[in-house]
């Protein structure tokens, strides 16, 4: 008995095919004729060639050889594009340069996605993602912080910019679905030098549902770290962004030398 072959890596992936929705939606974001857009998971290539109706230089990463290879044959006369056959996660992104992302990712993806873009040494300007709801949320830190929300926020502002019905996409999801923006900051609220520093704070002070930040301070600097903050009697879970900065900035002057 022979073995069952893998799915192809589309299998997994709800598709936007409509025209109309895709223009509508790059029509909420900045792209503009001079930006050089990254699109991740062309697949069968709605989005790509609205992408370029709107900019002249677009790099496509797409994993799946067989997309790739009909994508290459559709795309051979056009020079604006640049295909790619690798997995994007393993893929170098630019390391100089300004670009943008737009793209609708493998929902099973999102994270590691995420991730790469935020820990890029050159990370894009804006990227406009289609996503789960509920990641949507986790990532703005709806209904509060959590670890991969206050790692993204120093550095990016993030919101959701649409909101799908689930007929827009073939095969039907069966969860809700948005278009997310990820927008760099002009200035990031923590230094270049003190980021590894504030992940490595954040990482253990959210461990066990918030309560192993008690462990990076002294009784008595807690005491003041959380008046300092506002904190009065909250618990750390409910902590809003700004006060865990304020913790982190506390910790920086008194614990973190």
């Amino acid at each position: 008995m022979s073995k069952k072959s893998c799915p192809p890596v589309w299998a997994s992936q709800n598709f936007l095919t409509s025209t109309k929705i895709i223009r509508r939606l790059i029509n909420k974001t900045t792209i503009n004729p001079d930006d050089h857009v990254i699109e991740i998971g062309p697949g069968k290539g709605h989005i790509t060639d609205a992408l370029l109706r709107y900019c002249n230089k677009v790099s496509a990463v797409e994993i799946d050889k067989n997309l790739y290879e009909k994508l290459q044959y559709k795309y051979e006369a056009t020079s604006k594009l640049k295909l790619f056959h690798q997995d994007f996660i393993r893929w170098n992104l630019p390391t100089t340069g300004a670009y943008k992302i737009f793209a609708n990712i493998p929902f099973n993806h999102t994270t590691d996605i995420i991730m790469k873009l935020a820990h890029s040494v050159n990370p894009p300007s804006d990227a406009w993602l289609v996503i789960e709801k509920g990641a949507a949320k986790r990532f703005m830190g709806i209904p509060r912080e959590n670890k991969t929300s206050l790692i993204l926020k120093p550095q990016f502002d993030i919101e959701v910019i649409y909101y799908f019905s689930r007929d827009d996409f073939h095969p039907k999801p069966g969860v809700d679905v948005v278009m997310l923006h990820i927008k760099k900051k002009a200035i990031c609220d923590i230094f270049k030098q003190q980021m590894l520093r504030y992940q490595r704070f954040i990482s253990i002070a959210t461990k066990n549902d918030g309560t192993g930040i008690a462990r990076l301070f002294t009784k008595k600097q807690w005491t003041r770290a959380r008046k300092i903050a506002g904190l009065n009697d909250q618990h750390s879970g409910e902590i809003l962004y700004i006060q865990w900065l304020c913790l982190f900035r506390y910790y920086e002057k008194f614990s973190g030398k």
